[in-house]
């Protein structure tokens, strides 16, 4: 499905700059899900292109974006204020957009905790926030788990999580992190490492992508209470 280029002016503390967006919104949407990339790729990664073209596929639409410091050609994500005032200023170009469809927030990675602490601190109001790969603390390191907001967000949040992911190892700890939310699910994805791909099965980027899809709008459509079509 064709996309529309967008660039979305985000307030900084050193003033405003723009960041690149995306947006496709299919015949008799129902839903519009904001989804952020990763610390180390772009929102045209392949993994999000198969993820969002399988929204798409669902009656979802979908407005991908760019945080600023990738903006700007540098590797490293910049303040997480930064982060979060992007998924505010995000949030309101989706009310631009469509305002008569509820707005969903997700992220992979990186993109999906950022998401989280916009919502823990009210910057954004979304229906529901979703995470690709939550990443608890740095492969090896559980001491630095990056939990401390997580019960302060009142919407639902949905955390699909590869069994074999080392951001969330151990499970005990992921779990009980979890536990500690307002109201959380999680959808396994068994065997799925952070980037969901598992051992021996040979799929490109934009399969896996799409394949996380599935459990994703079945939460959205159950937490929406809509039918499947």
């Amino acid at each position: 499905m064709r996309e529309t280029d967008l660039r979305i002016p985000v307030h900084l503390p050193a003033g405003e700059v723009e960041v690149s967006a995306a947006c496709a919104i299919p015949d008799g949407a129902w839903a519009l899900v904001a989804v952020a990339h990763g610390a180390g790729a772009g929102m045209r990664h392949p993994f999000l292109s198969g993820f969002v073209g399988a929204l798409h596929e669902e009656g979802v639409a979908a407005l991908r974006f760019t945080f600023p410091y990738l903006e700007a050609g540098r590797r490293m994500p910049g303040p997480a204020a930064h982060a979060i005032a992007t998924w505010s200023a995000v949030e309101a170009v989706a009310e631009a957009q469509a305002a008569a469809l509820p707005f969903w927030a997700a992220g992979k990675s990186y993109g999906g905790r950022m998401a989280s602490m916009a919502a823990a601190e009210s910057a954004i109001s979304p229906a529901g926030l979703v995470y690709l790969g939550y990443p608890l603390h740095p492969p090896g390191n559980p001491d630095k788990a990056r939990t401390a907001h997580l019960p302060d967000i009142a919407q639902p949040q949905l955390f699909v999580e590869g069994s074999n992911d080392p951001f969330i190892d151990p499970h005990d700890q992921f779990a009980r992190a979890v536990a500690s939310c307002r109201d959380a699910e999680i959808a396994w994805i068994e065997g799925g490492g952070h980037s969901f791909e598992v051992k021996g099965r040979k799929r490109s980027a934009d399969e896996v992508g799409a394949s996380i899809a599935a459990p994703v709008v079945e939460w959205i459509r159950r937490r929406s209470q809509r039918p499947a079509a």
